[in-house]
């Protein structure tokens, strides 16, 4: 923030001024208390925003670029093994090819090990293969469009960490070329794709073969198809090697793709045409419940709501996105969208909501809340508050918070706008921003469990958004809506109508699931950790506009 840059200009001014007065012995008496103790409470307050800005921009996002490197294959080369860097369908919902997502966690901790956030993904079964069918769990990622498994021919740490393809266990398999060119068996394209990913890259040859999204291993029917795949050599060590699925299939449109014959959406309906060319994501909204897949249509049993339609805009760059006429928070609206000339990326690959970065120091300024306002700092007088009250509200969830504004995306007249709430932007633990009182406290931001007692305190519920750096013509002004928004609504993809329904995610009748991978503990309130459980009368009435229902207030001494 420049009020930082302008104060430690201000302590380096007059340290120089004093060094030119003093003897060097004096000169190093004088240094600790005149410009360390003070730049030291500067520098806390400056390392707390930049581990929070490198935590979220560390986030997982497999938004893919719509750029492909292809290059020739050396016949001769082996595997390096090195790392590199209408609202209904036609068919009931029960018969709809469906898959379980699972839900992992993985922790991401400082230099000191301490956890500081959690990443995310979801993740779901296919089978590859005939007869002998091969299961890999794969991301079903709408911000890329490719089936990528790591081959068994990639020996590198982080694909052997993953079940591998092997096309020879496969008698209906051959390789193809990028053009989709069928080979001889047993030959290799004279050709390799290069895929970049928000998070990683991987590079492989491609093989055709039959495909089957999740169902029963025995009669897998109406969800397979003969499928285009790339097939990786060498896969990035992130994300990959952090994650329990094995690959990534694609469900962005065709242009985000090597060309026609690699779009997997795209194929399954073209060889099911009775099929409905659409597919739909539903999320629980706890651990406890299960999120799902759905190909051929939607469940209305998962929506609360009437799904409203909205075109896609811009399809020709391959992203299931939508115009954003407004953005407000509260009744501000964000001056950088009132002309109408933002958008918003559905990205089933990433985990948090995104913004542009310019937008970024605006939106976390118009979404703070203080909920503790005690400049006195601890005591029993005016402006103070006992510790044991102080510290009772900095183990508050910020998601639960009653009176946070909320975060509106219009969408368009007529159609009703993506609400967010704090339950959906808000990092769960308040940050603690000091504040220095006449008994000589130190200021900066503090862990909000560090309650020093010569300190005001100012407790602050803080927005946990991903800073996006996307170049035209996908950005600059371009949103990613990830797990928040794809939890609290029901999303559906029509393929052939290049549009999407929203609809309010019904989760009072939550199919129970396994659970999640990597879990924190109950009650964490570390980033990322999950929603805190509401009881199902409670989540029986989440309508558009709700709010969060368990709650607590500003507190003012």
């Amino acid at each position: 923030p420049d009020v930082l840059t302008h104060s430690i200009r201000y302590q380096i001014t007059l340290l120089l001024l004093l060094l030119h007065t003093m003897t060097p012995s004096q000169s190093c008496r004088r240094l600790d208390t005149v410009l360390v103790q003070p730049l030291l409470a500067l520098a806390l307050l400056c390392a707390d925003h930049l581990i929070a800005e490198k935590v979220e921009s560390e986030e997982i996002s497999f938004l893919a670029r719509p750029v492909f490197k292809t290059s020739t294959n050396n016949a001769s080369d082996e595997p390096s093994g090195s790392l590199a860097e209408n609202n209904a369908s036609t068919a009931p919902a029960a018969s709809l090819p469906t898959v379980n997502l699972t839900k992992q966690y993985v922790p991401i901790a400082n230099k000191n090990g301490t956890v500081v956030a959690y990443k995310t993904a979801y993740f779901g079964k296919i089978h590859v293969g005939s007869p002998k069918l091969q299961d890999f769990m794969v991301v079903f990622d709408t911000g890329s469009a490719h089936l990528v498994l790591p081959s068994r021919a990639c020996h590198s740490a982080t694909c052997i960490s993953h079940i591998r393809y092997d096309e020879a266990q496969s008698q209906v398999s051959y390789p193809v070329e990028s053009d989709g060119t069928s080979l001889a068996r047993g030959a290799v394209s004279s050709h390799r794709a290069t895929l970049t990913f928000g998070a990683g890259k991987v590079s492989g040859t491609f093989v055709q073969d039959r495909t089957c999204l999740g169902g029963s291993r025995d009669a897998p029917t109406a969800g397979c198809a003969m499928m285009n795949l790339v097939v990786a050599h060498d896969m990035s060590h992130q994300p990959f090697s952090l994650f329990a699925f094995d690959g990534i299939l694609g469900l962005g449109l065709e242009a985000l793709a090597l060309g026609p014959g690699w779009s997997f959406f795209g194929q399954l309906v073209q060889q099911h045409p009775s099929m409905l060319p659409r597919f739909s994501v539903f999320l629980a909204r706890t651990d406890a419940g299960q999120s799902s897949i759905t190909f051929g249509g939607h469940d209305e049993r998962k929506a609360a709501s009437e799904v409203q339609w909205v075109p896609v805009a811009m399809p020709e760059l391959g992203y299931w996105q939508v115009y954003i006429h407004q953005v407000r928070v509260g009744d501000v609206v964000l001056d950088d969208c009132a002309d109408g000339g933002c958008r918003a990326i559905l990205d089933t690959g990433t985990s948090l909501l995104g913004a542009p970065r310019q937008f970024i120091k605006h939106l976390h300024h118009l979404l703070s809340r203080d909920v503790l306002l005690a400049p006195g700092g601890t005591g029993s007088g005016e402006g103070q508050v006992s510790e044991e009250a102080g510290k009772e509200v900095a183990k508050r969830d910020c998601r639960l918070l009653a009176d946070g504004s909320p975060l509106t995306f219009d969408l368009g007249p007529g159609i009703p706008s993506i609400a967010l709430h704090p339950e959906d932007y808000f990092r769960p633990t308040p940050f603690n921003f000091t504040m220095p009182n006449k008994s000589g406290g130190k200021s900066g931001v503090h862990n909000s469990t560090e309650l020093g007692k010569t300190n005001g305190w100012r407790l602050t519920c803080r927005s946990l958004l991903l800073a996006l750096d996307l170049p035209a013509p996908i950005g600059p002004r371009t949103f990613v809506l990830g797990e928040p928004v794809l939890r609290k609504y029901y999303t559906i993809y029509d393929w052939s109508e290049r549009r999407i329904g929203f609809a309010v995610a019904n989760h009072s009748n939550e199919v129970l699931s396994t659970g999640a991978i990597g879990a924190p503990g109950s009650g964490s309130l570390i980033a990322g950790a999950p929603l805190p459980i509401l009881n199902c009368t409670v989540c029986a009435k989440q309508k558009i506009d709700a709010g969060i229902h368990t709650s607590f207030s500003e507190i003012t001494i």
